[in-house]
């Protein structure tokens, strides 16, 4: 199972289709109080607007979301908020909102149309959209005298930069600092090697639990 998507930023793109217009919303969600708010305020922001469909993910991974649904908006059934959220999942992302706001152009675009100009709505969002990965990571704490500190910051912060490590802030103790480095789980080994090597066996990598982070990809 692959790691699902986010948006890093909310993202709006148009598409004209016969002379109707598609105004695609993408935001970032975490809860359906956030949805109910954004639908609104498209409605007040495009009360000309024939419809507002949407669709929505929002759970851990796309192929186990939490809540999943859609709308058509007064559309005909199956034709806008489900080839809508389909591109969603398609995407593998979660969290996300997709708003299509369309103003119609007096030209019919039949079933098989709304659901190739929904789906293209969407779609070129994504194409337009920064999105980050979701990660779960490994919190890595090394314990190091304080007499150590400035080379054991030093290291760590070398390492990270060539492996993606985060380096959070040090904490210190009357005795000792800890360093603490956010880690992909494959590469805590190779943390405590280049660690061994550098304290020359004086300080080990303890795993202090995991963390979900959100990464460019």
């Amino acid at each position: 199972m692959s790691a699902p998507l986010v948006l890093a930023a909310d993202v709006e793109t148009e598409l004209v289709e016969k002379r109707s217009r598609f105004l695609t919303r993408l935001h970032r969600v975490s809860a359906v109080d956030e949805v109910d708010a954004l639908v609104r305020a498209a409605r007040r922001e495009h009360p000309d607007a024939r419809h507002h469909c949407t669709a929505l993910v929002i759970g851990e991974t796309a192929e186990h979301a939490e809540v999943n649904r859609s709308s058509d908006d007064g559309e005909p059934s199956g034709t806008a908020g489900m080839p809508m959220l389909q591109s969603l999942l398609h995407a593998g992302l979660v969290d996300t909102l997709a708003i299509v706001i369309r103003y119609f152009g007096g030209v019919k675009l039949g079933a098989g149309g709304l659901v190739r100009a929904y789906t293209a709505g969407v779609e070129q969002a994504l194409a337009a959209a920064t999105v980050l990965r979701r990660t779960e990571l490994v919190v890595a704490e090394l314990e190091v005298s304080l007499a150590e500190i400035g080379i054991a910051e030093n290291a760590v912060r070398i390492w990270a930069a060539a492996h993606g490590g985060q380096v959070e802030p040090t904490t210190y103790s009357s005795r000792a600092a800890t360093l603490t480095v956010l880690v992909d789980p494959e590469q805590v080994e190779d943390l405590a090697a280049d660690t061994a090597r550098w304290s020359s066996g004086r300080v080990a990598v303890h795993e202090a639990g995991r963390r979900i982070a959100d990464r460019p990809l």
